[in-house]
């Protein structure tokens, strides 16, 4: 039996730490329908996640994802391919607002330096150089539901900061490790507004 939750969108706000990584295209899964992987050679663009959604979001909960980068045509969308809470109003909204395949897991975040998510990934910050301002941020989703591509606008501002961090992956994100590292972001702040108003 499913749990309450709120109606979209969302008006979330929290911190989070992300890293993006080129892993070989295969290792991905099939993108939702009429969406195309994008490729730099023959490796995909994977980015993972921990975020830690704070006051005044509607819930509170951490959450740890990994999400491809694919296209649309020529429009850019962010696939979420995994993604774990530990809030089952926020597992069940996820689902059925936005086709966001939601599981549980248990955390053990310790913001900004350490981040755990038991049994799927890890992180360890080890160094971070602030970046100027706030920064306008606007994205879509895309999810596939009942054979099609279901596309969910995301935006807002953040902070950021130019980080490294070592990533470990274990379970269900275990094709990730050995993943080619890009860069890494620390976000102090964020607000986003996830789904339609």
């Amino acid at each position: 039996m499913g749990v309450s939750y709120p109606e979209e969108p969302w008006d979330l706000h929290g911190q989070a730490l992300a890293t993006s990584f080129l892993v070989p295209a295969e290792r991905v899964g099939t993108p939702p329908p009429g969406t195309r992987i994008v490729k730099i050679g023959r490796r995909a663009l994977v980015t993972t996640a921990f975020f830690r959604y704070e006051e005044p979001s509607p819930l509170q909960y951490d959450e740890i994802m990994a999400t491809v980068l694919v296209r649309q045509g020529l429009r850019p969308r962010v696939w979420i391919t995994h993604i774990w809470v530990d809030s089952p109003a926020s597992r069940d909204g996820g689902r059925e607002l936005w086709a966001i395949p939601k599981d549980l897991a248990e955390f053990g975040l310790v913001p900004p330096t350490s981040y755990v998510a038991d049994g799927i990934g890890s992180a360890t910050l080890r160094s971070v150089r602030a970046l100027p301002g706030r920064i306008p941020l606007g994205f879509r989703i895309a999810q596939e539901r009942d054979g099609a591509a279901l596309v969910t606008p995301v935006r807002g501002r953040v902070r950021l900061a130019s980080a490294r961090a070592r990533w470990s992956f274990t379970g269900p994100l275990a094709h990730l490790e050995g993943g080619r590292q890009l860069f890494t972001l620390l976000i102090p702040r964020f607000n986003l507004v996830f789904g339609r108003r």
